[in-house]
C-alpha cells in the first residue's frame, strides 16, 4: 500500500512540474512589451519611457515589427533608441510571463531596442572645427616626440620658415573673434551659480529665507512619515540622564546627553526637539555602521529602537548602488550628506548656534572639517559675543569656543581658484 501510494505521490509531483507553453492570444497590432539595450549609462527604475511609432502607415502591422523608437529622460540625461527593424535583423525575441497559479508560460513577439544618451549640459555645445594650422601643429608634436633626428630637423626647418611678420599684425581680433565662438556656449554668472547651489551634499533649503528657522525647512530633513514614527517613550520613562543615555543609538555623545538633561530640566520637555535629537543620534550612528548597509538585520542592531520605517528612509537616502552588483555603499559623497542634514538639526536645537568643537570632539572628527560643513550650511564659524551669550541662555565659558552661527539669507561658500605656479 505504501508504495502505490508513493508511485502515485511522484506522478503528482511530475504533473505539477509540467510547464505549459502558448502564444498571447491579443491582438498582435496592440501596444506590447520592449525590450532595451543600454550599452553605456543605465537609467533608474523609476525612469519612464515612451514608445512612439515613427510611421502612422505601419499603425495596423504587428507591433513587433513596426517602425518604433522608445525615449525616456532624466533630470541630466536623455534616453533614445535606434531604429528598432536594424538592431532585430535576422533575428526576432520573445517575452515570457510566467503564471504560477496556472503553471502557463505566455509568450508575445517583442521589438529590441539599443539606446543612446545624451548628456543635456551638452546638448547645445557645438563641436570647435579643427584647422589646418592645428592639424599641422599636432603632428609636429608628434615628430618631435616619436620622430628621428632627420624628421626632427626638418620639422624645426619648416617652422622657422613659416614665421611672417606680417601676419602678428591680425592676431589680436583673430584672438577676440576665437573668444566669441568658444564663449558662446557657456552658462552665465547667475547659472552656473544655480547650478553649483542645486548640486550641494546639503538638506533642502530655502534661500529667500529672513529667518534662521525657515531656511531649512523641518520636514526637508526629516521626513514627517518618519518623524511621527519615532518613539521617544522610552526616553521619557527613563529614570535618569545614564539611562536616556543608553537608549541613544550613538550613545557617547557629551553633546547630546547635554541637551537631554536640558530638556529633562524643564516641567514638560518637549517631544519635537527629543524626536530631533534621536534623530541627530540615529545618523551618527547610521554612519559609523556604513559597512552593514547591506545587512538590514545586522543594521536594526545597531541602530537599536529606530522604527523600521526610519532604517528604510535612511537606506533609500543615504546610499548608491554599485554597477557591477546590487548591493548598496555609503559613499564619501552621502557620509558628507548624512553630517550636513545632522549639522542642521543640531542648529536647530541650539537656537542656530551651535559649538562645532564639542561636534568635531563627540565624531572625532578635524575640528577643521567640521567648521567646513558648518559653513557649507550657510553658517559663520565665530565666537560669540556677551550680548549672543545672553540671548542663547550659554554659561559665560562659551565665551571662549567657536560656534557655527547661521546667517540669512543663505550664503554658501565660493570655490577657490588655484593660481597656476610659475
Amino acid at each position: 500500500m505504501s508504495s502505490t501510494l508513493s508511485k502515485k505521490r511522484k506522478r503528482d509531483a511530475e504533473k505539477s512540474q509540467e510547464a505549459t507553453l502558448e502564444l498571447a492570444n491579443q491582438n498582435p497590432t496592440q501596444l506590447g512589451p520592449v525590450l532595451a539595450s543600454f550599452p553605456a549609462i543605465e537609467p533608474s527604475s523609476s525612469t519612464s519611457f515612451q514608445c512612439y511609432l515613427r510611421n502612422k502607415k505601419e499603425e495596423e502591422k504587428d507591433f513587433a515589427s513596426k517602425d518604433t523608437l522608445i525615449a525616456g529622460e532624466t533630470d541630466t540625461v536623455e534616453f533614445v533608441s535606434s531604429n528598432s527593424r536594424e538592431a532585430t535583423a535576422g533575428s526576432s525575441y520573445l517575452v515570457g510571463i510566467y503564471d504560477k497559479r496556472t503553471g502557463k508560460t505566455t509568450f508575445r513577439p517583442a521589438p529590441i531596442h539599443i539606446l543612446t544618451r545624451q548628456v543635456k549640459a551638452l546638448k547645445n555645445l557645438k563641436p570647435i572645427e579643427v584647422s589646418v594650422d592645428e592639424r599641422i601643429r599636432l603632428r609636429n608634436n608628434l615628430g618631435e616626440t616619436f620622430g628621428t633626428k632627420k624628421a626632427k630637423a626638418a620639422i624645426r626647418a619648416q617652422e622657422r620658415k613659416r614665421i611672417d611678420v606680417d601676419a602678428i599684425q591680425g592676431v589680436a581680433s583673430h584672438l577676440q573673434s576665437r573668444i566669441e565662438e568658444n564663449t558662446v556656449n557657456l552658462p552665465t554668472k547667475e547659472e552656473a551659480k544655480a547650478e553649483a547651489d542645486a548640486g550641494r551634499l546639503i538638506p533642502p533649503y530655502n534661500a529667500e529665507a529672513q529667518l534662521p528657522q525657515d531656511a531649512y525647512p523641518l520636514h526637508g530633513i526629516i521626513p514627517e512619515t518618519e518623524f511621527n514614527a519615532l518613539s521617544v517613550s522610552g526616553l521619557k520613562d527613563a529614570s535618569n540622564s545614564q539611562e536616556r543615555q543608553a537608549l541613544l543609538p550613538f550613545s557617547r555623545s557629551s553633546w547630546l546627553r547635554h541637551k537631554l538633561n536640558l530638556e529633562f530640566a524643564t516641567p514638560k520637555p518637549k517631544t519635537k526637539n527629543l524626536k530631533i535629537l534621536l534623530y541627530i543620534s540615529t545618523l551618527w550612528a547610521f554612519k559609523l555602521a556604513s559597512r552593514q548597509v547591506n545587512d538590514k538585520e545586522v543594521l536594526q542592531k545597531r541602530l537599536k529602537g529606530i522604527p523600521t520605517a526610519v532604517i528604510d528612509g535612511l537606506l533609500s537616502r543615504f546610499t548608491e548602488g554599485t554597477r557591477a552588483t546590487s548591493e548598496l555603499k555609503v559613499t564619501s559623497q552621502m557620509e558628507t550628506r548624512i553630517l550636513t542634514h545632522a549639522f542642521a538639526l543640531c542648529l536647530f536645537i541650539d537656537d542656530f548656534a551651535t559649538d562645532s568643537g564639542a561636534i568635531a570632539q563627540d565624531l572625532s572628527m578635524d575640528p577643521t572639517k567640521v567648521n567646513t560643513l558648518f559653513r557649507s550650511l550657510g553658517c559663520k564659524v565665530t565666537t560669540l559675543t556677551q550680548s549672543e551669550v545672553k540671548r542663547l541662555g550659554l554659561p559665560d565659558s562659551s565665551l571662549n569656543s567657536k560656534h557655527a552661527v547661521l546667517k540669512v539669507p543663505l550664503e554658501f561658500p565660493t570655490a577657490r581658484v588655484k593660481r597656476s605656479k610659475r
